[in-house]
């Protein structure tokens, strides 16, 4: 086996932030081993790593983590120094409807990874357990105000209810254990390569096939939006340099309604696919909204920036366009994904409401 200096188990790595992390440790870092380790349940796709999978320094392991013998195997195996945890079930509507499934990965999946970093790793220096969360966890906010990390939780649904439990542990294991542990918690992500059951991808997928564009509500509740590729970018800054025992917050440093979101979007996609000025928003369909909808979230991700020298790399309107022309250029891939067994459930949560 070759003498790489590190190496890093990413759980969800075939999934849509994970895929990017992914790519972007194997190709800045070639001296370390980066081992992607993900279920593939429906969210998660080895297609997206695709152009990168032949590289010398990547490995796939097909692992659930709920598994701790499992997990212990690929311990074991690759020696792993070092992990950055992104696995989770993330959708709130699937939590609504099955929440168990929930608790299982979120909780007792990242439960299994720290007992088995700690197992493995003892009180040696220089390990890394890089946990990946949500700013869902601290509830919503009202008309002003930012979330800190400094913020009490209050977590709204039972995917964040279950994300705010996974933290908790993390920090126990910090503090009990002296797990060598990092925490980032950020803000809606967006960018290629999303499963399009979320919010930017839905609507270019339906606003592409003229199919309804479902908005909760008023479409007045209020998000902070995250280029993946600059959260990717967050993440490799906290793991190499933030400080042991710390959480970071990670946001766009923007804020939009869903309905100005979805307004833009169909604007954008008139004139990408050479249509009519208003065509698109003539789609646009209020439903009933959310149990538990939070009103508001916004990221101050000052820490961030003036610990480690961290700001987002482009405006939420350019990563708008760099996501757009993906999904455009990239149909195949969405086909692909939404076909099968997904395709009753996309059917039944979204297009028919």
């Amino acid at each position: 086996m070759e003498n790489f200096q590190k190496r890093i188990l990413v759980t969800g790595g075939a999934g849509f932030i994970g895929s990017h992390l992914v790519r972007r440790l194997l190709q800045k870092y070639p001296q370390n081993l980066i081992v992607n380790l993900d279920k593939l349940t429906y969210a998660g796709n080895l297609t997206n790593l695709e152009d990168v999978e032949n590289l010398p320094n990547y490995v796939f392991e097909k692992v659930d983590i709920v598994d701790v013998i499992a997990l212990k195997e690929v311990f074991e195996k690759h020696k792993i120094t070092d992990i950055i945890h992104l696995a989770a079930e993330s959708h709130v509507d699937r939590s609504i409807e099955g929440p168990m499934e929930f608790v299982m990965t979120n909780v007792v999946g990242t439960v299994n990874l720290l007992q088995v970093a700690k197992d493995s790793w003892g009180k040696e220096e220089g390990h890394v357990f890089h946990h990946v969360s949500t700013d869902e966890v601290y509830g919503s906010l009202g008309e002003e105000g930012l979330f800190t990390e400094e913020t009490s939780y209050d977590p709204r649904s039972p995917y964040s209810a279950s994300k705010a439990s996974s933290d908790h542990f993390v920090m126990a294991f910090y503090h009990t254990y002296g797990l060598p542990i990092k925490m980032s918690n950020c803000s809606n992500n967006y960018g290629s390569h999303h499963f399009p059951e979320k919010l930017i991808p839905l609507m270019i997928h339906n606003i592409k096939n003229s199919k309804p564009l479902p908005v909760y509500g008023k479409g007045d509740n209020i998000r902070d939006w995250l280029w993946v590729e600059d959260h990717a970018s967050a993440i490799d800054k906290i793991f190499h340099e933030g400080r042991i025992g710390e959480s970071y917050n990670v946001g766009g440093l923007n804020e939009w309604t869903n309905i100005e979101l979805v307004h833009f979007l169909c604007r954008l996609m008139d004139k990408k696919l050479g249509r009519e000025a208003g065509e698109s928003e003539k789609l646009i369909t209020y439903v009933t909204d959310r149990a538990g909808h939070d009103k508001r979230y916004a990221i101050d991700a000052s820490k961030l920036e003036k610990e480690l020298g961290w700001t987002p790399s482009i405006t939420f309107e350019e990563g708008l366009e760099k996501t757009v022309d993906w999904y455009l250029e990239n149909s195949e891939w969405v086909d692909r994904i939404t076909s099968g067994s997904y395709k009753e459930y996309y059917q039944k949560m979204y297009t028919n409401r």
